[in-house]
């Protein structure tokens, strides 16, 4: 469970930027080298360098160096640890709102509808 929430972590504080979220965005479409995705980015290579690598650090993409242009791929499994977080977390308020909908809707004990 310790590893899952460092995961979870890192992968919310990868996601966390703009720039690195337009990147997992574009990858979702298709690999891309560097130099494709940088285009989108309003930034110096070197510094958009730093998001792929954090990216890659986190395991949400992998990079290849074929010649002098290095590709892009999501890792798409990397992403089921947000998933995985989401479904427990819609179960849970799933839950606790299905409760409060029955206090809500369920007549307490004594009172009368009837005026």
């Amino acid at each position: 469970m310790a590893q899952y929430a460092v995961d979870l972590d890192d992968v919310f504080l990868a996601l966390a930027d703009p720039t690195r979220r337009a990147v997992i965005h574009q990858l979702g479409r298709g690999p891309a080298s560097v130099g494709d995705l940088a285009v989108e980015a309003t930034m110096t290579l070197p510094s958009f360098m730093k998001h792929v690598r954090m990216l890659e650090s986190t395991g949400l993409i992998h990079t290849a160096k074929v010649g002098r242009v290095r590709t892009c791929k999501l890792n798409r499994e990397r992403l089921a640890v947000v998933e995985d977080w989401l479904t427990e977390q819609r179960s849970v308020w799933e839950e606790r709102t299905d409760r409060l909908e029955q206090f809500v809707t369920k007549p307490t004990k004594g009172t009368s509808h009837e005026s």
